[in-house]
């Protein structure tokens, strides 16, 4: 019933520790989520650096940023900028190409507070590797919900439960929020066997649960045999994300770029050294190197138009 369990890596990223999921070195994506990142739980001081992540570069891909607590503003080279709330979805389509920056609000640096969330990597199709980069934001009450007998469940995105989310994915997957009471239980949505996703998973945020009668707790995620169709019991009040889809192809992973071809990564390493990617208009004065760069803030490369766009 359970092929594989992956236990959170602790990252460092300068301040700021996350919990490195996918990918992992005998299970490198589930379905097309390449990349799944828990950020915290976290309470940062009063004037601390908090989140802040400088402009930086993806291809091939969609970024899905979902918080439990905090605040995180997203800047990209669209023309987006936009405050990310608890409960609500920051879908960014990368494509052939997009920049953008997480940062803490000033204001909310200075009072410090708490940080809990996700940010899922979702590998793009053949078909779509290379199109428009693009962005969308939904509130918190415009994704389907279900509360019933200590069971919240919210579908970020993707399709599950009869029920499809308003984020535009690019190939068959769901993504869904799990509050669950102490001895409440539910089930993920089907596998391979009963017509549903190939590949599927859980992660425990926060908690624990039961599964196949074995408990896992906080920063555990549970890989399901396709074919399994587990009762999942909360053992106290449980965060649990349940992720899955179908396989779009093997992908290649370096840095933030995603691609199925060395030669794509090769000229996406290439732009950005060059320049040749703009920066956010409102985030412009500094940016990320590339790893093999020296790790210090360099000046930002000269300005580059953004495509044509339609901030909303």
């Amino acid at each position: 019933m359970i092929e594989l369990v992956i236990d959170a890596r602790r990252k460092d990223l300068g301040g700021f520790e996350v919990g490195r999921v996918l990918p992992f070195h005998s299970r490198r994506m589930v379905g097309p989520f390449i990349f799944l990142d828990q950020m915290g739980p976290a309470e940062f001081a009063p004037g601390s650096d908090a989140i802040d992540v400088r402009p930086h570069p993806h291809i091939g891909l969609s970024t899905l940023t979902y918080l439990f607590e905090g605040e995180i503003m997203h800047h990209d080279n669209l023309g987006y900028n936009q405050v990310i709330r608890p409960g609500e979805v920051n879908w960014m389509t990368a494509g052939k190409g997009i920049v953008h920056s997480e940062r803490t609000d000033p204001l909310k640096k200075s009072r410090g507070g708490p940080m809990h969330g996700m940010q899922a990597w979702i590998a793009l199709p053949d078909e779509a590797e290379e199109i428009d980069p693009a962005f969308h934001h939904l509130d918190e009450d415009a994704q389907p919900a279900y509360e019933n007998g200590g069971l919240f469940a919210r579908l970020v995105a993707g399709e599950a439960y009869g029920a499809k989310a308003a984020v535009p994915v690019s190939s068959p997957l769901f993504y869904v929020h799990w509050e669950l009471q102490p001895g409440v239980r539910t089930a993920p949505p089907p596998g391979k066997g009963a017509g549903g996703m190939s590949e599927r998973a859980l992660f425990v945020a926060k908690g624990s649960i039961e599964v196949d009668d074995r408990t896992f707790h906080e920063g555990q995620m549970i890989v399901l045999e396709p074919t399994a169709e587990p009762t999942i019991k909360a053992l106290v009040q449980s965060t649990v994300m349940v992720l899955g889809g179908e396989p779009v192809g093997e992908r290649l992973i370096w840095w933030n770029f995603v691609a199925s071809s060395q030669a794509r990564i090769d000229q996406a390493k290439a732009d950005w050294k060059a320049g040749r990617m703009a920066l956010p208009s409102e985030d412009s004065l500094e940016f990320i190197p590339l790893p093999d760069e020296p790790a210090k803030a360099q000046a930002a490369p000269a300005p580059v138009a953004p495509p044509p766009t339609d901030p909303v």
